[in-house]
């Protein structure tokens, strides 16, 4: 044992090598899993199984398709639109 260290700090570094295994063990093994799932993903599905069920084939290599976000707007009331007006005023004379 180390003299000039303290039991509590060779328990910690114990701790955290313990805990460096269990998390790189865990890493390795969700890679390898995630691999091996890719792999054999579909291998038991048709390219045409969906259209025997009535639905349109799916592309597995894009996203699923979405419109452009929501517009969303607030009704300022006449004072705001002032006090915005005074900020755009402010802002446009420090560019200048």
């Amino acid at each position: 044992m180390l003299q000039d260290v303290s039991i509590v700090q060779q328990i910690g570094v114990a701790v955290l090598a313990v805990a460096t295994v269990v998390w790189a063990v865990g890493l390795v093994r969700m890679m390898r899993r995630d691999r091996f799932e890719d792999r054999f993903a579909g291998r038991f599905e048709g390219p045409f199984e969906a259209e025997a069920w009535g639905q349109a084939p799916a592309l597995r290599a894009l996203p699923a398709q979405q419109g452009p976000p929501r517009t969303e707007t607030v009704e300022l009331t006449a004072d705001e639109r002032a006090a915005f007006a005074v900020l755009v005023r402010q802002f446009g004379e420090s560019r200048s």
